[in-house]
């Protein structure tokens, strides 16, 4: 493959993680309605632990399990951010 045929599908990936970020943010928001409901806090280390063990197992690589998880620190930390400004800071 040459340079600009990687860059095409690289932008083809980038949409896709757009579309697959913004659906994951909806979904949580509907989480932090419920949360809201239940009276339950946003933020729940025990899943967030869980979310990450489980990335890290199903990690092929290249990128390194620390990596994973940074990126999914991040993912959650914006999913989080969101969740609080539409439930009004639970």
């Amino acid at each position: 493959m040459t340079i600009d045929e990687i860059r095409i599908r690289i932008d083809e990936l980038d949409r896709q993680l757009l579309r697959v970020f913004n659906e994951r943010a909806e979904m949580a928001l509907q989480i932090g309605e419920i949360k809201k409901e239940l009276g339950l806090p946003v933020y729940d280390p025990s899943r967030e632990k869980l979310i990450f063990e489980a990335m890290k197992a199903a990690n092929p690589g290249p990128l390194d399990d620390g990596a994973i998880v940074r990126m999914y620190e991040r993912v959650i930390d914006e999913s989080r951010r969101l969740e609080r400004i539409r439930t009004k800071g639970l």
